[in-house]
């Protein structure tokens, strides 16, 4: 499969390379969400960015609330480094509603753009279904802030299948469509196939993007091989039952296979990961690992460069499903 290809981001017109660069990562451990990550060097942020565009990734992922602005910031800065046109590395990003109301979608987009150093916002999305305002009042906003010409598209994050569904039939009153509903997913957190979100947003040609596809690491197979590396890890990770002795033992038939896989192809085993999430579930669905070091941008570009045959595509599934059954 050739570097570089994409598919349409829902009924948007605009086209998106399956795998973009999830920015977290990028808020130099400011405010309390960005204080899960470590602050990268701007050097390297910079370099990840680079790899990611050279691999053909063309969009990057951030937010409000990650670092306080830090991220958008952060990635503005690498890519007008890089002297990057708009047009070749397009920007989602998202507005924080906690103890807001829809007001603030628009009170707030002038600082948005200007953390992002006026560089075109082609998605904006909801970051969670918290504010004050009602989803149809949000979504009022967000077609002000289209039909102003603010944004690209509209998005909304973490949204449930009734919230998706309202948010999609009133945006369809001013004849735009709702783009993506970006969810956690990976192949230990398949809830979207089972709720219903998957299917009806298939029905209305919404996108999903998948947040945490590696599942916070884990399924790169690295705490199944040195289980003590959980002590040192930042975040809630040590507390969550995927890593604790039982979740790992759990798990590891899918990791088995997984490196099985890995082996075969000569890659990592993330990159068998992320090519599932693409091929597997294959148009409008999208997935936005991260990357703190260049090896893992690299990794993330690679996995669009082969494609896993539907045999081995369902081995996977069928052996992800079963370490899920295992669990209740």
């Amino acid at each position: 499969m050739e570097k570089g290809y994409y598919r349409e981001l829902g009924k948007t017109g605009i086209r998106l390379s399956p795998v973009g660069l999830g920015c977290w990562q990028f808020s130099k451990g400011q405010g309390a969400v960005g204080k899960y990550w470590d602050s990268i060097e701007d050097e390297t942020m910079t370099s990840i960015v680079k790899t990611s565009l050279e691999g053909g990734i063309n969009w990057f992922d951030t937010a409000e609330v990650y670092g306080k602005g830090a991220s958008e910031q952060a990635l503005a800065a690498s890519l007008d480094k890089l002297d990057v046109p708009f047009e070749d590395a397009l920007i989602a990003t998202k507005w924080w509603p906690m103890l807001r109301n829809a007001d603030s979608l628009v009170n707030t987009i002038e600082a948005r753009k200007d953390a992002l150093n006026q560089r075109p916002i082609s998605l904006y999305q909801i970051h969670q279904p918290f504010s004050y305002s009602s989803v149809r009042r949000q979504m009022e906003k967000m077609a002000k802030l289209y039909r102003d010409g603010h944004i690209g598209a509209v998005g909304v994050s973490n949204f449930s299948v009734k919230k998706m569904i309202e948010a999609h039939d009133v945006l369809a009153e001013y004849d735009i469509p709702l783009a993506s509903n970006q969810v956690k997913y990976s192949l230990l957190d398949r809830s979207i196939e089972t709720n219903g979100l998957l299917e009806e947003a298939r029905k209305r040609s919404i996108a999903i993007i998948a947040y945490s596809p590696l599942e916070q690491g884990l399924l790169t197979g690295k705490f199944h091989h040195d289980p003590d590396r959980i002590k040192l890890s930042k975040g809630p990770r040590k507390w969550l039952g995927w890593f604790k002795k039982e979740g790992l033992e759990r798990s590891q038939p899918l990791i088995d296979v997984l490196e099985h896989y890995a082996d075969q192809y000569q890659v990592s085993v993330s990159e068998i990961v992320l090519n599932w999430m693409i091929h597997f579930h294959q148009e409008q669905f999208f997935v936005i690992p991260g990357a703190s070091r260049v090896e893992q941008a690299e990794a993330n570009a690679h996995s669009m460069n082969f494609e896993l045959h539907q045999k081995e595509l369902d081995l996977i599934s069928e052996t992800a499903w079963d370490v899920l059954d295992r669990k209740k």
